[in-house]
């Protein structure tokens, strides 16, 4: 697989587009992942990534999108939200990518209100249009899993009968590493996704919360992971996922650090390449 990197980690840092982008190259990424939303970038912006990925011979892989409206229960909000992973799904075609990387969010007032049954319903008939919608650019839907306790999609169980509700090729899962540690998902259960993943995403966490650390700074035993990963024979990128750095002014190191490091991991396993 392929080592990318998503370019959120320079905009948290404040580094504009193209510098992140050539540092990417620098560091000796193969792909990258590009966080941004088409509704708020304007042409220059839109025109300036594509243009300086391909000066640096960096493929866009993915591009991330968290569209939590999507399982609205008012019809104008999910309406919205379907026009917005649209455009979406236009970008990740404009920029060559191979998938749109959705977050479909939770459930709301704690499943009580709304029988949760009809909020999953909704997400799997939207995501099955937004699936449909990309297939006839050749773009996939990679969904991601969040490990909260209201998320629609929390562990691997609930990945896979999504996956099955929907019932598209167009629609799979993207396996992100840290997330499945603090969902307590074993390592072998990956194997519920043979066919149905397509992307992962890697970064480390303290064990309890949300962390997108680089690989080393937690608690996450990345073998095992990694090794089931690799029977799944995923024919696409593994991309590094950092949140903010705590010191923004070292970024480069940050973003080095977790280079060197993951790429440790996966040649150890064999991954990379």
């Amino acid at each position: 697989m392929k080592l990318g990197l998503i370019n959120s980690a320079w905009a948290q840092a404040g580094r504009e587009t193209a510098w992140g982008i050539q540092k990417t190259k620098e560091l000796g990424f193969d792909t990258i992942d590009i966080f941004t939303d088409p509704l708020d970038i304007d042409i220059p912006e839109r025109r300036l990534i594509k243009a300086e990925c391909d000066k640096a011979g960096l493929p866009i892989v993915s591009i991330c999108c968290v569209a939590v409206g999507l399982i609205d229960f008012n019809p104008a909000v999910q309406r919205f939200h379907l026009a917005r992973c649209k455009a979406f799904l236009d970008l990740a075609y404009e920029y060559e990518a191979d998938n749109v990387l959705l977050v479909v969010g939770e459930y709301i007032w704690n499943r009580e209100v709304i029988p949760p049954e009809e909020q999953w319903k909704t997400g799997v008939e939207n995501c099955r249009q937004l699936a449909e919608y990309g297939e006839n650019l050749g773009v996939k839907i990679a969904l991601e899993l969040e490990p909260f306790p209201l998320s629609l999609l929390n562990d691997v169980d609930s990945m896979s009968r999504f996956i099955d509700d929907v019932d598209h090729p167009g629609l799979r899962a993207n396996i992100d590493v840290s997330h499945l540690l603090l969902a307590d998902v074993d390592p072998s259960e990956l194997q519920k996704l043979d066919g149905k993943a397509i992307h992962v995403h890697i970064s480390d966490c303290d064990g309890k919360v949300h962390g997108d650390l680089p690989p080393g700074r937690g608690v996450v035993e990345f073998q095992p992971y990694l090794e089931e990963i690799k029977k799944l024979d995923i024919d696409g990128a593994i991309s590094i996922e950092l949140e903010y750095s705590p010191e923004p002014d070292k970024i480069s190191e940050w973003v080095e650090e977790a280079y060197r490091e993951t790429d440790k991991l996966l040649q150890e396993v064999g991954l990379r390449g």
